[in-house]
C-alpha cells in the first residue's frame, strides 16, 4: 500500500525546514548579543574629533612596542626612535579576549631590564592588549595589541 503525498506533508516538510533555519539563527543572534563585549566608546563623534591630532601626537613619540605572551607572562618593550628602551606611566592595561570580557584581566607590571613583565594566567588563543600609557610630556599613547598564546 502506497501513502499519497499530500499538501500537509509538504507543510509539515516546509514547517521543520524552516523552523530549524530560523532556530538556529535566534540562538547564535542570542549568543552574539550576550557575548558583546561592549563599546570602545561613548560618543563616537566626539573622540573623531581629536583623532588625527592624537595620532600624530602618539606617532611623533615613535615608540615601538615588542610584546609577547606565553600561557604564564606577558612582557611588554617599549622603545623609542633611537632604540633606547622607554618606561612609561601605565594609566590603564587590560589583557583580554577579543570576543567577551569574562576573561578580562588587568595584568600587574613590573619593569626588569626596560622590560614590562606581567604574570598572566592565558590560555591558548588569540588575546587582544588594550594599553594607555602616558609619556614625560603627558602624551597618551593608546594601542591595541593582538597577540597569540600557544
Amino acid at each position: 500500500m502506497t501513502r499519497e503525498f499530500t499538501g500537509w506533508h509538504m507543510l509539515g516538510i516546509m514547517v521543520v525546514m524552516f523552523g530549524t533555519i530560523i532556530a538556529v539563527n535566534l540562538t547564535l543572534a542570542y549568543n552574539a548579543v550576550k557575548t558583546f563585549p561592549g563599546l570602545e566608546t561613548r560618543n563616537s563623534y566626539v573622540v573623531s574629533q581629536s583623532f588625527d591630532a592624537d595620532r600624530a601626537a602618539q606617532n611623533a613619540l615613535g615608540w615601538t612596542l615588542d610584546t609577547q605572551l606565553t600561557h604564564t607572562q606577558l612582557s611588554l618593550a617599549i622603545t623609542d626612535a633611537q632604540g633606547a628602551h622607554v618606561t612609561p606611566k601605565i594609566i590603564s592595561a587590560t589583557l583580554g579576549r577579543a570576543t567577551n570580557v569574562a576573561q578580562d584581566m588587568t595584568p600587574e607590571f613590573t619593569i626588569i631590564d626596560g622590560v614590562m613583565r606581567a604574570d598572566v594566567d592565558a590560555g591558548a588563543g588569540y588575546w587582544n592588549l588594550r594599553i594607555v600609557l602616558e609619556a614625560e610630556d603627558g602624551t597618551q599613547f593608546r594601542r591595541r595589541v593582538q597577540l597569540t598564546a600557544k
